[in-house]
């Protein structure tokens, strides 16, 4: 009977509690520090698109001219968002025709108005982003992204662009 009407010890609560802050700022330590550490998504893209070809050199031109891709009508989506912009989630497929294989492919989007005037871009690495290479004669579907039009912003048509193209040899 006495055992049940005597208090708890406070201080070994409060050694729990302080062993259990200590062992949270570790663990949010860690985290923190390996997220400093990880490399961004643009670094990534980067490395990856390391010695591809790009507008100017012959290999560029030769290769983007057998490259296509067409958007998906179907899939482009918009939607408001809360801050009263749209986004665009935007469809397409590309197909290589080039005879090698794609290991690196960064495209850019734009989409622009009725004039043919840019409204936005963006670009994105696809390739090996979103599949990690792309045979030839294959095709792959890609999605993109691009948000903060305005309501009243014209967006017309949709245009792809190659920016830079890497093959295996």
């Amino acid at each position: 009977m006495d055992t049940l009407l005597k208090t708890p010890q406070t201080g070994s609560n409060k050694i729990l509690l302080a062993a259990m802050m200590v062992a949270a700022l570790l663990v949010v330590g860690a985290v923190g520090f390996f997220l400093v550490i990880r490399p961004s998504s643009e670094e990534v893209a980067q490395q990856n698109l390391e010695g591809a070809a790009r507008e100017g050199s012959p290999e560029f031109a030769a290769l983007t001219k057998r490259i296509a891709i067409q958007t998906d009508e179907n899939n482009t989506m918009e939607s408001p968002t809360g801050m009263g912009t749209i986004v665009m989630m935007i469809a397409g497929k590309i197909r290589n025709f080039t005879g090698k294989t794609l290991t690196g492919l960064e495209i850019k989007v734009t989409v622009v108005d009725q004039l043919d005037q840019p409204v936005k871009d963006k670009v994105v690495t696809v390739i090996p982003t979103q599949t990690e290479t792309l045979p030839t004669n294959e095709s792959m579907p890609v999605r993109v992204r691009i948000d903060g039009f305005k309501k009243d912003d014209d967006r017309a048509q949709i245009r792809w662009k190659v920016t830079a193209i890497k093959v295996s040899e």
